[in-house]
């Protein structure tokens, strides 16, 4: 007789993310063809576990979470910047490693230099890392290419990332990252490139689902910036935004009038623009990580997000120049010290919120009818995946209801 599930999980301390941690003690989940077919305390399940399904797990009083999502990375690219990384630190200015031919300029030349397959391989170690720690869905995003044979290879080599590995993928395309040394004299003629050529080609090979820009002053302006957001939308892309990570350059006001997914980083966005993505809905990004390498002094203004009511993502931003992170656990210990972030609102912001950053509908809570990705924990609370700097709790993975190998090919 065929039995009503494929599997159980018992005896978690359960955090489903609905509202808060949403805890439930001595709880079960049940799966079924990969989505969450009953979950509540196993007091109530509908007959005896080993009844309802031929594998049953038992958490022994550990966590159970949602699968962690990382709605911020800029994960595919060549080489590092470690080199620059010291140079910072012996008192060399940006603006002078830029002069060297160092940031992102020297990513980009890497990258538009590096084979499918080396960009592939050094790009599976970091995705490697964040599956590992939990992660479930990672976005990520172009824009070292700033060349159309570039940004390809980058938007296949994502696509191709997720063939490889048991984590779903999105794709932001980010032509719009800055503007490359050959249109350093002529920025309008690249973002016509953009828009004109890149864009609708991104949305004919479906290579992505949503188009990013950095709206700040070493890169588009506000203008150009709503070029890109209305032929995205013109293209049936959604919109999301680098803004006022360095300056408020009214880039979010802008965003929210364009319905923007999120808008990331925020330092220095004012309580207009607060007001704009709340009544829009966009979800505000933060990134501890590139504050804390870049030791920023203005921190995103946590406490207005929280009284506008604006739902707060957080994200490793993992790239190589700014937040070269590799731990989502670490960045929300981040977002809780740097920030003061509570621990529930953190787990909030890389499950609940860091699904709508992406406008993902089945993911980011334990909901019944929801893709059974959920991670289980060494942990009694789950607070302590904010409270540990280092180390790695994680006792099982799981993507769409099947147990994955998180350390696969590491």
């Amino acid at each position: 007789m065929e039995k009503q599930f494929d599997a159980i999980w018992i005896n978690a301390v359960m955090a489903t993310c609905e509202q808060g941690y949403g805890l439930i003690q001595e709880a079960a989940i049940a799966v079924k063809e990969g989505t969450i077919a009953w979950l509540g305390a196993m007091n109530a399940l509908p007959g005896k576990p080993d009844a309802l399904a031929d594998q049953v797990y038992d958490v022994k009083g550990y966590c159970l979470t949602p699968g962690l999502i990382d709605c911020h990375t800029h994960l595919i690219y060549a080489g590092n910047r470690a080199s620059e990384f010291e140079m910072r630190l012996q008192g060399v200015s940006y603006e002078e490693i830029a002069r060297r031919g160092g940031g992102i300029q020297s990513t980009v030349r890497a990258t538009r230099q590096a084979s499918f397959e080396t960009l592939l391989q050094a790009s599976l170690k970091r995705a490697r890392a964040l599956l590992a720690s939990g992660v479930t869905t990672v976005e990520i995003k172009s824009g070292y290419g700033l060349d159309w044979d570039t940004e390809l290879k980058i938007l296949r080599v994502a696509k191709r990332i997720e063939e490889l590995l048991p984590m779903t993928v999105c794709t932001t395309f980010l032509g719009a990252h800055t503007i490359p040394v050959e249109y350093r004299e002529a920025p309008d003629a690249y973002v016509d490139l953009v828009c004109e050529e890149m864009i609708p080609k991104v949305a004919r090979e479906k290579l992505a689902s949503a188009v990013d820009v950095f709206c700040e002053k070493i890169a588009f302006n506000l203008q150009q910036t709503e070029r890109v957001f209305k032929t995205a939308k013109q293209h049936g892309l959604a919109v999301k935004c680098h803004s006022e990570q360095l300056s408020d350059s009214g880039s979010a006001s802008l965003a929210a009038a364009y319905q923007a997914l999120s808008v990331d980083h925020l330092e220095h966005i004012s309580e207009a623009g607060i007001k704009a993505i709340a009544q829009s809905g966009t979800v505000a990004v933060l990134l501890p990580g590139a504050y804390y390498f870049l030791r920023e002094k203005a921190q995103p203004p946590v406490e207005l997000l929280r009284q506008h009511r604006v739902p707060m993502a957080i994200a490793t931003d993992c790239n190589p120049g700014t937040s070269p992170l590799l731990s989502l656990l670490i960045a929300l210990n981040m977002a809780c010290t740097l920030f003061r972030l509570t621990p529930e609102e953190a787990l909030t912001g890389v499950t609940r919120y860091a699904a709508k950053a992406l406008g993902l509908h089945k993911q980011g809570t334990l909901t019944l009818g929801n893709y059974a990705d959920f991670a289980v924990w060494e942990a009694a609370h789950p607070a302590e995946l904010a409270y540990y700097i280092g180390g790695n709790p994680l006792r099982q993975l799981v993507k769409r209801g099947k147990i994955v190998d998180s350390k696969a090919g590491a």
